[in-house]
């Protein structure tokens, strides 16, 4: 296996569930930028809520604060006329990562997507997690929604902040096709100002005693490939009690699925909540066929009914001796743990894995539907046929692109 993430000691962190809860908490960092805002998403939407956030942006580099923007060129369309105008009149830098171009996404190449969502404020302060800058009340696909997508995000202060702000800004550079290295220091003037805001917040995070441990975990195409996998796969390997995986694209390959058959099998209860609804043909149908080896196994699958499942999360042993818990970017299925840019933050603390826990399972009990083994095996054929036919293409896709999952 690959080198395990680095952990340490000194971090400060915040669960938010949902755009209600990261927006006022993502705007009141940019309004209080001093030296640079970087951000990272897969959609950037300009409706509803989602505005708040183009509107503190602007607010930001209007004021000198250097704001830097990159969107995936797949996951987010054009920038509207207005806002385009707006940006470029307060000084946003608004970059499109791999724009798919003539041929779409009939390319290969072109599968390799920036699905992570990440914003350092100031190199001090993160979000990382699910949410995309998109409205919990609205799809682009599907329009409004009765109720609010399901998904979380963390806020964090810590060591990790760096390596997110680093990997970003080299994720900057090779958009800008600059390939001396001298280019990616930061200028001068906003490393005093990161210096200066940092140590604003210093004296209020020393005096808080409770540093959470915890590390970030990036999947790249280079050096990090098999890294978040790794995570989840070392972690339920040395589950003693519990495990709780909530996943919007649920496509886990052999050694994740062996990894919960093996759990439940040593007595461990393994929860998952998952797509209760229907949002894209492959990733809704291709996942059904792996239900029927977990249910055999012991393994309870939850399928979430009132709006569209979003979070890419887990809890394990959450009130044991070793908690573990993961926010993030990445499902468990073939896009994102072998082609798409992804990151998770993993924390190793008792009170966070336990209230990330606690909305699971109030999520679980009081907005999911429990999968009867029985009523899976007895599915009309219709919904095999296309369950396996989903199947089918994603492992041909991914025999074209010559991974092994």
């Amino acid at each position: 296996m690959a080198p395990a993430a680095t952990f340490a000691k000194d971090h400060h962190l915040r669960l938010l569930q949902g755009a209600q809860e990261l927006f006022p908490a993502l705007v009141r960092a940019m309004d209080a930028a001093l030296s640079d805002i970087q951000l990272e998403t897969y959609i950037f939407d300009f409706t509803g809520a989602a505005v708040v956030v183009a509107e503190a942006l602007e607010r930001a580099a209007r004021r000198g604060v250097r704001t830097h923007v990159v969107v995936d060129g797949v996951g987010t369309g054009r920038l509207p006329q207005e806002w385009a105008r707006r940006f470029q009149e307060a000084g946003v830098q608004w970059r499109v990562y791999a724009a798919p171009g003539w041929f779409g996404l009939l390319s290969p190449r072109h599968w390799r997507r920036l699905h992570r969502k990440l914003c350092v404020v100031d190199g001090w302060l993160l979000f990382c997690g699910g949410i995309n800058i998109l409205d919990d009340f609205h799809d682009p696909n599907h329009g409004p929604l009765a109720a609010p997508r399901l998904d979380f995000a963390v806020e964090v202060a810590g060591s990790l902040v760096a390596q997110a702000s680093e990997a970003m800004e080299q994720l900057w550079w090779h958009i800008e096709a600059v390939r001396d290295l001298r280019r990616r220091d930061l200028p001068e003037a906003v490393r005093a100002l990161r210096a200066a805001s940092a140590a604003r917040h210093a004296a209020r995070l020393r005096r808080d005693a409770s540093s959470v441990r915890a590390a970030l975990v990036l999947r790249d195409n280079l050096r990090h490939r098999g890294r978040i996998e790794k995570a989840y796969l070392r972690a339920i390997a040395t589950a003693r009690q519990e495990i709780i995986i909530a996943n919007a694209y649920f496509i886990p390959g052999h050694k994740l699925r062996r990894a919960l058959v093996h759990a439940a099998r040593r007595g461990v209860r393994v929860r998952l909540l998952l797509q209760g609804r229907y949002e894209y043909f492959m990733q809704y149908h291709a996942a059904k066929p792996v239900y029927g080896v977990l249910l055999e196994a012991g393994v309870e699958i939850h399928e979430y009914a009132p709006s569209f499942l979003h979070a890419k999360v887990a809890v394990i042993d959450a009130q044991g001796e070793k908690p573990w818990a993961t926010v993030g970017s990445s499902n468990l299925e073939p896009l994102s743990l072998l082609l798409a840019r992804e990151a998770n933050v993993v924390v190793e603390d008792g009170a966070f894995a336990c209230e990330l826990r606690a909305r699971l399972v109030h999520a679980m009990e009081h907005a999911g539907q429990r999968v009867d083994p029985a009523r899976y095996l007895q599915r009309p054929l219709r919904e095999r046929v296309l369950d396996w036919l989903a199947h089918g293409l994603m492992r041909l896709a991914l025999w074209v692109t010559g991974k092994r999952y």
